[in-house]
Order: structure tokens, then C-alpha cells, then sequence
């Protein structure tokens, strides 16, 4: 997975805003996760578009309906639908999952807690890349299997709210969506950042956006990178 050419001037400011997001919020930060691969891939899915509280609570409840994830795998989709009906769109997330659990059941042979711990001996593309071949699995669910899951492999997961920081920060333009910003924001982070730094850079930069540079009014007057905030600069000077 290649990002794109990155300039000496923005890897510099990608740093600052990393020091400056970490020191508003309190790096290091703990992960919120010690999931095998495999669990936190369920966990990952269930997230699309749902809030953390109700994804959380449906993935405990499809563990308490379901003995492991093969039974997962087996059910009536509308079993595994009734599991998971906190989350949004569980009538589409019930068979993308099963459809998800089957693929690595064919290629691994199983799907026990390490089935996909073989990830851990590949470097962060190739993990990536093979998870990314199974319909279904995204930029950012392969990102989060690989950081979140206690493989901690650096690989940057970005959320909308990162995705809006980053926009307004000019480190990615406003063309760029979601899903492609993985390659462009990955790019720009130093090579040699361990899984908890580069935790870090994702969890500050969510935050941000969750308590600061929010989708509409974003609070300017207080946000600690403002004066590297093309956006934010224009806002304040209306």
C-alpha cells in the first residue's frame, strides 16, 4: 500500500500537530481493546456508523448468544441480525458478517481466537493487503484489526472525525474521502512510529474532532492548533 510523495513542510506539520493534539489529550493513551485479531475484526464491523456504546454492547451480546465464531458463522442470519440489533443496519451487517467469517474460515481452516495471528509475521502492507482482499474488510477495519487487536501493528485507522481534522488542516484535500485518506495521512507519519504512537496520533486527532473541530461550528477559539489551521484561520477572520 503506497501513499503518496510527502513534502519536508508537511511532515513537519504533522508532527506539531501531533505534539500539541497529544498534550491537549493526554498521551500516551490506553488502548480501549486486548482482542485477539479475529475478535476485534467482529468488533470492527459492528462499528460502521454506530456509536462505540451500542457496537459494544451488540458484540457482547452476539459472544453471549454464541458459543465461538464458527457458531457465529453457522446460525440463521436472523439470529446473528437479533444478536447484533443495537447496531445500525444490522439486517446488512448480519450477512456481510457470516460472509466475512466464511472467507477466512476457507483460506485459514478455522476460526478460533488465532486464526489470523499469522498477520503478525508480515509487514503492515501485506497485512493489510490480505485482509483487504476479503469483501467486505476496508481500509479502516484492516487498520483497526491490525492496531486495536493485541497484534498492535502501526497501522493508522481514520474515523469521519479524524478524516474532518485532517481537511481543515490542510493535510489532505477536501477531495479525498475517507477511505483513500488511510494511504495519504499514513504516508505522512514517520516510519519508524511504534503502534502506541501511532495510536496516539489517531486517538488525538478523533478527539479533536469529537470535542473541538466539530462538524458544524467547530470551536476555533480554543483549539490548540489553530494557527496551523488553514480552515480555522479563515473562520476567525470572517
Amino acid at each position: 500500500m503506497r501513499g503518496p510523495v510527502v513534502d519536508d513542510a508537511t511532515r513537519a506539520k504533522v508532527l506539531v500537530v501531533h505534539e500539541r493534539l497529544c498534550a491537549a489529550y493526554g498521551c500516551p493513551i490506553a488502548f480501549f481493546h486486548d482482542l485477539d485479531p479475529l475478535s476485534e475484526l467482529v468488533s470492527s464491523l459492528l462499528s460502521h456508523r454506530t456509536k462505540n456504546s451500542d457496537s459494544g454492547r451488540a458484540f457482547r451480546q452476539l459472544r453471549a448468544r454464541f458459543p465461538d465464531w464458527t457458531a457465529v458463522c453457522d446460525a440463521p442470519t436472523a439470529e446473528v441480525e437479533a444478536a447484533i440489533a443495537p447496531v445500525t443496519w444490522p439486517e446488512q451487517k448480519a450477512p456481510r458478517l457470516q460472509a466475512v467469517l466464511r472467507a477466512i474460515a476457507e483460506r485459514r481452516g478455522a476460526l478460533d481466537a488465532h486464526a489470523l495471528d499469522f498477520l503478525a509475521d508480515l509487514s503492515v502492507p501485506e497485512a493489510r493487503a490480505w485482509l483487504e482482499t476479503i469483501p467486505g474488510i476496508g481500509p479502516k477495519t484492516s487498520a483497526a484489526v491490525l492496531l486495536f487487536s493485541r497484534l498492535r501493528m502501526p497501522a493508522l485507522p481514520v474515523d469521519s472525525h479524524h478524516h474532518r481534522v485532517a481537511v481543515r488542516l490542510g493535510l489532505i484535500p477536501a477531495s479525498i474521502d475517507v477511505g483513500p485518506a488511510h494511504a495519504w495521512l499514513e504516508a505522512q507519519l514517520p516510519s519508524d512510529w511504534d503502534a502506541q504512537t501511532v495510536y496516539d496520533n489517531h486517538e488525538a486527532l478523533m478527539l479533536h474532532g469529537q470535542r473541538c473541530c466539530f462538524h458544524r461550528d467547530p470551536a476555533c477559539g480554543r483549539c490548540p492548533v489553530l494557527d496551523l489551521c488553514p480552515t480555522g484561520q479563515a473562520r476567525v477572520q470572517r
